[in-house]
């Protein structure tokens, strides 16, 4: 049986599957470069609150250093935020323990922006993937390996790249790997982090595509993280816009291109060419 047929149920139920509300991430400032500790906080993300329906992609824009990455890695508290509430799938997740953490981990998964620095220089590529499966499933070596295969030509790669090495491959072709690797425990919520902002406009757009098909066919649900107005618009179901920390308008796809309220957005979607605000 294909992997289409047996590893992700679509979802048809827009029901909220994420929930954030009154997310705040303090960082200390550190030491300064003239020694001792300099004083003050920098709130990187500040009284965050919104929700992602199950089947949606949210897209959250903004520019470098607005705190979308952050937040982003809240969300899978791979930081721990200094307050606020998350919930996955009407779980609490920072009420839960580390076992508790780690079965919820298996339904979000992330793809990060770097498709050079994410994967090790030193592993195949079949130990990429299978590394969240040794982890959190068992499974024969024979079973692991026809999955991988599997998880390989659903992001549209030949099952002979499982035993190559990463610096082999292109940039996007190791974002695909990283793809890969982030739907191989099945997810219902993926993260992408800027995942093709290293990447050439070409490639970049296939993999946008790709992001989009596999939505389409396993009923994935995304938080899209970009600075580009044009890519968020294309993909996202509805926008998010960021802003030092903070959420500044939120509204569907349509919504935020035609008719923006807060003047932030009304200069992203004017830095943007074909957009007339």
């Amino acid at each position: 049986m294909s992997i289409r047929g047996r590893f992700f149920p679509v979802s048809i139920l827009f029901v909220s599957l994420l929930e954030v509300r009154n997310l705040i991430k303090v960082f200390p400032l550190g030491e300064s470069v003239f020694g001792g500790n300099a004083k003050g906080e920098v709130r990187a993300v500040d009284d965050v609150s919104f929700d992602i329906k199950s089947g949606e992609t949210l897209g959250l824009v903004g520019e470098s250093g607005s705190g979308k990455s952050t937040l982003g890695r809240l969300i899978l508290r791979l930081i721990e935020p200094t307050s606020g509430s998350i919930s996955f799938n009407s779980r609490d997740l920072l009420a839960a323990n580390p076992s508790e953490m780690r079965r919820l981990r298996r339904g979000m998964q992330i793809i990060f922006q770097d498709p050079f620095g994410s994967l090790d220089p030193r592993m195949r590529v079949e130990d990429v993937i299978a590394e969240p499966l040794i982890i959190h499933e068992s499974m024969s070596a024979p079973a692991r390996r026809q999955r991988i295969e599997e998880l390989l030509r659903v992001v549209g790669l030949d099952e002979s790249a499982a035993r190559r090495f990463p610096h082999e491959f292109s940039g996007g072709q190791r974002q695909r790997i990283g793809i890969a690797r982030a739907l191989a425990l099945r997810p219902k919520f993926i993260v992408a982090d800027e995942p093709v902002s290293a990447l050439d406009v070409s490639v970049g757009a296939q993999i946008v595509n790709l992001l989009a098909q596999l939505q389409r066919e396993f009923g994935l649900t995304y938080l899209f993280i970009s600075h580009s107005m044009p890519v968020v618009r294309y993909l996202a179901t509805r926008i998010a816009v960021m802003y030092r920390g903070k959420i500044v308008e939120i509204g569907t796809t349509p919504q935020i291109s035609m008719q923006p309220q807060h003047p932030y957005t009304r200069s992203l979607l004017q830095a943007t060419p074909e957009v007339v605000a």
